[in-house]
């Protein structure tokens, strides 16, 4: 008895956590690799005559960053995080929140499948013709081999939730969802033929609209054009969800989220507060501006606005509120603050952008450099003057040079790593993907042994966090790529800038019209699938008016940023009103006016573009 038991329980371990044992130990090995590499090029071969490059380095870490992507989301998939639109499903009654999930998963399920029973073909294929990869001659069918593996445990995972939500929903609804599912994949079989933007943007749309995730909405659209359209063979879908990822720069992503967790898990927050507390807490709004330049120093290690009000805003906002501010002030000020972090570098945004549109991950870094410190200036300016309206005065104790230096001393470890990416990527050291592995294990060795505010324990889970937070986004700009092949084949993007520039060819009001499009836009969707769908589309309007594309990156990352707090989709807001339990629509009502502030300078950055520009060498 007790044998099966344990038995029992070795199993329950085992599914819970077969995908994080890969997960961490595979992050950790490509960090350590990247940072072997940095290392080896500048330190071995200066000591070693012939040392070579180690290039197996970088070719091994790619193909281990694929994997650990894909088998991540199988752990996002068992926790329901993805990025989705849930406009609809908030105001639908409990019991078809509970159908809609039959839906989305079933629907999910159709994806899955067909990646994995073509990537299966893709094996057998190199089966027959066997390749082997450039540096270390591996045969590929053993990377390849995550199309089938990696989706296949993604099936796993849908079913099992599917069983689970079968049992929450009962045979009677739990029928209606499946039917409602063969409703919606009926057209790709019943018409022998469907235009192949109707179905792409069809699918798109209606896919969106019921809640499946934006990254599985984008590959089953595309899966039901080439059914319905023919335009691509079914094949391509499996070849290009590896081949798409396949890619040193977007590596950055999980390594830029992983410094961001460790540092945060290792004891960085309080410290970078107590020395914000240091610099403007003695003013009026002390504890509200100690917050903004908190968030702009916690910015500038996570590249993350959520991450950034999650670390912040649990020691800043309880605070506020004790020493007397008005909650929803706060948490508005917080989520406010929040969106810098995706301004000042490392940003996520910023990486996205820089390998979809082929620009320099770099200047892109640099050029937000100034329009994140002045979004966070004219935010401080805002809560100094409001407060001192309402007597808001910050915590009166000793601040000399002493204290200074002391709480700079203490934070001196957390205050390196933006010196470390920037210097690192601007002095010609290394590559951005380089200098975020560097980063990353920097946090580890702060968090662990500096801090020493991190355990193995919280490794583990600072690790699958970081794997699952970066998979959700490495999982969409594949299905992007997908998307967007088509769009290419129908000439989506010269059609649309045709018809804005027969519209007008003002700079000043394709500009506007841009902007006007990318905040309603920011207002229901994630700033990363805004991005990796509307840069391809948008770029060749930019560029016909003269507008650079690096300039370029700078607007469409500042305008989707103040779609962090703007509702319904402010995901900022969203993660304010849950650390201070405070109602969603009174945050988003204090937070207009900040939101005005943010427009002020997004269009001081759109229409003066030698003010983002001014950092980036020419």
């Amino acid at each position: 008895m007790e044998s099966t038991q344990q038995r029992n329980g070795v199993l329950h371990w085992l599914n819970e956590n077969f995908e994080c044992i890969f997960m961490v130990s595979g992050l950790l090995m490509i960090i350590f690799f990247i940072t072997w590499q940095v290392v080896y090029r500048y330190i071995i071969t200066q000591f070693i005559e012939r040392a070579g490059a180690a290039v197996w380095t970088e070719e091994l870490s790619r193909y281990i960053f694929i994997w650990i992507s894909y088998l991540a989301v199988s752990v996002a998939i068992r926790k329901r995080s993805s990025i989705r639109v849930d406009i609809l499903y908030d105001h639908l009654p409990k019991r078809w929140q509970n159908i809609s999930w039959i839906i989305v998963e079933s629907l999910f399920f159709c994806l899955t499948a067909a990646i994995a029973w073509y990537g299966w073909g893709q094996i057998e294929r190199l089966l027959t013709f066997p390749q082997y990869t450039t540096a270390l001659r591996i045969p590929f069918l053993i990377p390849y081999f995550i199309l089938p593996f990696g989706f296949g445990l993604m099936c796993l995972r849908l079913i099992q939730n599917l069983i689970k939500q079968v049992r929450i929903c009962g045979p009677v609804d739990s029928l209606a969802g499946f039917a409602c599912v063969a409703l919606i994949i009926s057209p790709c079989f019943i018409f022998e033929y469907i235009d192949p933007l109707q179905a792409l943007f069809g699918y798109f749309v209606v896919l969106c609209a019921i809640g499946v995730p934006i990254a599985i909405s984008l590959g089953l659209s595309t899966l039901a054009t080439i059914i319905s359209a023919d335009t691509l063979p079914i094949e391509y879908m499996a070849q290009v969800t590896f081949t798409s990822i396949d890619n040193f720069p977007i590596m950055a992503i999980p390594f830029f989220i992983a410094a961001g967790v460790f540092m945060g898990a290792g004891g960085l927050s309080h410290r970078l507060l107590s020395f914000a507390d240091e610099i403007v807490g003695g003013l009026y709004g002390g504890m509200g501006l100690t917050a903004i330049v908190t968030c702009m120093f916690f910015g500038a290690i996570s590249g993350s606005g959520p991450a950034t009000v999650a670390a912040i805003g649990a020691l800043t906002i309880p605070a506020m509120v004790e020493r007397g501010y008005d909650k929803f002030f706060s948490c508005a000020l917080v989520a406010a603050a929040g969106c810098v972090g995706v301004m000042i570098p490392p940003s996520n945004p910023f990486v996205v952008y820089g390998v979809s549109a082929q620009v320099s991950i770099g200047d892109l870094f640099m050029a937000g450099i100034i329009p994140g410190v002045l979004t966070g200036l004219v935010l401080m300016a805002y809560c100094y003057f409001y407060s001192r309206k309402r007597g808001w005065h910050g915590e009166i104790k000793k601040r000399d040079a002493a204290t200074f230096f002391k709480s700079f001393w203490a934070a001196k470890w957390a205050l390196l790593v933006p010196v470390i990416v920037l210097g690192g990527i601007y002095g010609g050291i290394m590559t951005p993907t380089e200098a975020a592995a560097v980063s990353a294990f920097y946090g580890l060795i702060v968090g662990l042994f500096l801090y020493r505010e991190m355990n193995l324990k919280g490794l583990w889970h600072a690790c699958i966090e970081a794997c699952e937070t970066s998979s959700v986004i490495i999982l969409l700009m594949a299905m992007a790529t997908l998307f967007g092949n088509i769009m290419t084949l129908e000439d989506v993007p010269g059609t649309i800038a045709r018809g804005i520039l027969g519209f007008t060819e003002s700079k000043v009001m394709v500009l506007l019209l841009i902007n006007v499009l990318l905040l309603i836009v920011g207002t229901f969707m994630e700033a990363l699938a805004a991005i990796v769908i509307l840069a391809p589309i948008l770029l060749p309007v930019i560029v016909s008016v003269g507008v650079s594309p690096l300039h370029f990156g700078v607007i469409m990352v500042v305008n989707l940023a103040i779609g962090f707090i703007t509702p319904p989709v402010g995901v900022n807001l969203f993660v304010a009103s849950g650390v201070a339990k405070a109602k969603l629509e009174r945050i988003a009502s204090m937070a207009l006016p900040m939101i005005g502030l943010m427009l002020l300078v997004l269009l001081l950055c759109t229409y003066v573009p030698e003010i983002p520009l001014l950092l980036v060498s020419k």
